[in-house]
């Protein structure tokens, strides 16, 4: 089989998947019906997170004055 046909092969076989996903979610909104929740609270169509706006003003020093250095250990204290 050359490389063409298998891509061929391969571009069907997806579009059957896509064709069989489409069935079963339409399967699945007939069982749950428009009105329901689904289970998990998750809606037919994905929700979009909301978006956190960074401020560009420099962090309280105070966060950092009992904190250590990630896998450096303390300031006052020698690695073993």
């Amino acid at each position: 089989m050359s490389q063409q046909e298998e891509m061929t092969a391969m571009q069907q076989r997806i579009d059957e998947l896509a064709q069989r996903v489409g069935h079963l979610e339409q399967a699945v909104d007939q069982l749950w019906g428009s009105g329901r929740a689904r289970p998990g609270g998750r809606s037919k169509e994905p929700s979009r997170p909301e978006l956190v706006t960074i401020p560009d003003t420099p962090y309280d020093n105070a966060l950092w004055t009992d904190s250590d250095d990630e896998g450096l250990g303390a300031r006052d204290r020698h690695a073993p």
